[in-house]
């Protein structure tokens, strides 16, 4: 049981993303998170408003079990197989997020400075949530597809236009790491 709590190193969840991928590429699917919002619209029948939604939604009825399995997947990993243990973070990390006034940074998987009610329903906590979803959203749609479907799928399958979009969400990190997030949280 111990070896389920901890974390697994690269050598046994590498080849296990690997394995999932072969087997992706030998039944023709792609793996991807986003693609599951477009395919969830279409079934509400967005359709009827953009042609984007027009597609054959029940060709990625499979892929919503992806989405199915991460939500339970996710309940049952901190639900049965947490130790409580806080998250184990740099001491220069959690010193620069101390800096910027994230007092209890590692002890939660969500800091309450962000994810805490009376900060996310502030006007600073409101704003900061709708703008970053919406350039998620479009960030997205944009790049033809999230982190996950590029750095995974793209990348097996040697796709250029998924080096680039890997590269830009690594730059896009870096540029809110080091700028954005001392600009938001220390005014």
């Amino acid at each position: 049981m111990d070896s389920i709590l901890q974390p697994w190193p690269w050598y046994v969840s590498g080849p296990l993303i690997t394995l999932v991928m072969v087997f992706l590429l030998y039944f023709g699917k792609t793996f991807g998170m986003s693609s599951n919002l477009r395919t969830l619209c279409s079934i509400g029948g967005a359709a009827k408003y953009s042609d984007f939604f027009k597609f054959d939604w029940k060709a990625q009825r499979w892929n919503l079990t992806v989405v199915l399995g991460a939500i339970i997947g996710g309940f049952i990993a901190v639900t049965f197989l947490s130790n409580g243990s806080a998250i184990d973070l740099n001491p220069e990390t959690v010193k620069d997020l101390k800096e910027l006034g994230f007092e209890n940074a590692g002890a939660s998987l969500l800091p309450g400075e962000i994810y805490d009610w009376n900060n996310a329903l502030s006007l600073k906590g409101l704003a900061i949530l709708i703008v970053a979803g919406f350039l998620v959203g479009f960030g997205t749609r944009y790049a033809g597809g999230c982190t996950s479907g590029h750095a995974i799928t793209g990348l097996s399958n040697l796709q250029l236009p998924s080096l680039i979009a890997v590269i830009g969400f690594f730059v896009g990190g870096l540029i809110m790491t080091h700028f954005l997030i001392p600009l938001i949280f220390t005014t």
